[in-house]
């Protein structure tokens, strides 16, 4: 009995939220949404957590209707990824979006987004060849994909997208710049555990040990900025550094730690003011990523 009145009371919530599967009904639903005001889009791959809640919470404090994308990409998954084990749970997400005030939801399916052959690609080039893009061959170029996809299926008139996936929100930023895509791209800051772990859905990937350990890439983030706050100059020897902290961790496995001028991705030079300290590092079968930026004067 108490099974069957929780199952009521989750779709009692939902009544107000529009759950569309495919690309026509979201038209519908967003055309309906737009006389009340401007639109925003949370694209994600759902099993949310606070940082996705986030996003939705500032996108609907400053735009009067917001919809959701749920869909886990197979674009952006090599062939040796977790695009099939990737975490999932649809009904709780839905449950989860509907307490923010989110007015739909659009999760289709594979075949839906992606009918036969795909043929055609974006390729957000440079941006995409660095850190991640260099362990992750046609990882962005999947991403730059589906984005584009959803702004053409949505017509959104802006997007939130976490500062954690700094240089996806860089290509996105681009993408949006040569295509000309009249959207603004709202970038929100990292949300982050009390010990400074970046929320991930790839987190409960981690076991208690890893857990804890993961903590280092943050730790170290903190450290290398306060070493350029503090007046170092010589970014080589930060970064070096930077590298030494996270695999001086045992069960860190290190892919990168990296410092590069933003918006553009570029090694820095001394004309450079902002600037990038990204990581990236295996903890079992998590990877994670983090990043922090840095204005210098």
């Amino acid at each position: 009995m108490c099974q069957n009145s929780a199952r009521g009371s989750l779709v009692g919530m939902l009544k107000s939220l529009r759950v569309c599967k495919t690309i026509a009904e979201i038209r519908d639903v967003v055309k309906e949404l737009r006389r009340s005001g401007p639109v925003a889009l949370v694209p994600t791959m759902g099993y949310f957590h606070e940082g996705h809640l986030t996003l939705m919470r500032e996108a609907r404090r400053r735009f009067p209707s917001v919809v959701v994308s749920i869909f886990v990409n197979p674009l952006q998954f090599g062939p040796q990824e977790d695009f099939k084990t990737y975490p999932r749970n649809l009904e709780r997400d839905l449950a989860l979006a509907r307490e923010t005030g989110v007015a739909a939801v659009f999760a289709p399916e594979v075949e839906e987004m992606y009918p036969g052959s795909v043929l055609t690609c974006v390729d957000v080039e440079r941006l995409s060849a660095v850190l991640c893009g260099c362990t992750r061959p046609g990882h962005f170029r999947g991403v730059a994909t589906v984005v584009t996809k959803l702004f053409n299926i949505i017509r959104p008139d802006a997007a939130f997208f976490g500062q954690k996936d700094a240089q996806q929100l860089q290509v996105i930023r681009r993408l949006v710049r040569d295509l000309n895509f009249d959207i603004e791209i709202v970038a929100v800051p990292t949300v982050r555990e009390p010990d400074g772990l970046a929320m991930s859905s790839r987190n409960v990937y981690l076991s208690p040990e890893e857990r804890r350990a993961a903590v280092v890439l943050y730790r170290s983030l903190v450290a290398a900025r306060e070493r350029i706050l503090a007046g170092e100059s010589d970014l080589a020897a930060v970064e070096e550094q930077l590298a030494a902290d996270i695999a001086a961790e045992p069960l860190a496995v290190l892919e990168y730690a990296a410092i590069l001028a933003l918006p553009d991705l570029t090694p820095p030079t001394d004309e450079d003011r902002e600037l990038l300290l990204a990581v990236a590092a295996r903890f079992g079968r998590a990877r994670l990523i983090d990043n922090v930026t840095v204005w210098r004067e």
